[in-house]
């Protein structure tokens, strides 16, 4: 059974329910919504972003906005999904927030264990979740923020704290963590560092250098994603090659399969018939 909360005044969406929310989705669209999947007593599995994902009994996942997300299995999952409108019209901090380190997206999908004792917070947390949703005054909507809000809490502790996440939880900084919103919000229309080091008062030199910690580079975390893009693109819609470029900015498609076939090793059209081949 699905519970949903709406507010017309600000568009927000909340949705609690079970695996009948995650099987309308397919990996040929981002799920729009920020979702909560919890394992209670079975395993589930997962295909996000292309990559298969298992989750164990009392484990939760995070899957964000612009993340691809596919339910394969999966029994008595308890799932909460929600908008921009809902949780981020709120101010939080930074680690809890929109951009924090639950919300980092693309490179690594942050799944976090309960033990015994979180379990029985977790479920009572649950419980106040749905007897609030049957309550309906002029409080509910702060009410339920409220409860999110503890909700992303405890996981983000959990997960700061699982020697398991270290790559996650220690990568992203709030600089890293704002230079992949602002990626997210602009790779199609913005393909230079300089776009970006501007949006955030630093300078292109700056930003590597601070990135140079993580091993990575500003350059590269757009170009993981012009290529991931290009890849659900390929695998998921019967666009060309060369209306994805367009469509992701590129003037010239010669450009974009050069970049491809140096991330890859192969040209758009290859990666789309191996693909194909291995269906």
């Amino acid at each position: 059974m699905t519970q949903v909360f709406s507010e017309f005044s600000t568009d927000a969406l909340l949705k609690v329910g079970n695996e009948e929310l995650l099987q309308n989705y397919s990996t040929s669209k981002p799920t729009g919504l920020y979702t909560f999947i919890w394992a209670t007593d079975h395993p589930a599995e997962f295909i996000v972003d292309g990559v298969p994902v298992t989750l164990q009994p009392h484990q939760i996942l995070t899957v964000t906005v612009i993340q691809f997300l596919e339910y394969i299995s999966g029994d008595d999952l308890i799932v909460y999904q929600f908008n921009r409108e809902f949780y981020c019209i709120k101010d939080h901090d930074q680690e809890v927030g929109c951009v924090g380190l639950l919300f980092f997206g693309n490179t690594h999908i942050p799944i976090v264990t309960l033990d015994d004792s979180e379990q029985e917070k977790f479920n009572i947390l649950h419980q106040v979740f749905l007897d609030e949703l049957e309550t309906t005054d002029n409080i509910q909507a702060e009410m339920l923020r409220m409860l999110m809000a503890r909700f992303i809490i405890k996981t983000t502790r959990l997960l700061k704290s699982n020697s398991e996440n270290e790559l996650t939880t220690k990568s992203p900084n709030d600089l890293l963590r704002h230079y992949n919103l602002l990626v997210e919000l602009h790779y199609k229309e913005a393909h230079s560092v300089t776009f970006y080091a501007d949006k955030l008062f630093k300078s292109p030199k700056t930003l590597s250098n601070t990135f140079a910690k993580y091993g990575r580079s500003p350059l590269q975390i757009i170009h993981e994603r012009l290529v991931l893009e290009t890849k659900r693109q390929l695998l998921y819609t019967d666009r060309s090659a060369k209306k994805i470029a367009y469509d992701i900015g590129f003037e010239d498609a010669s450009h974009l399969s050069r970049l491809f076939k140096k991330q890859t090793g192969l040209t758009p059209s290859a990666f789309k018939k191996q693909q194909q081949n291995v269906a």
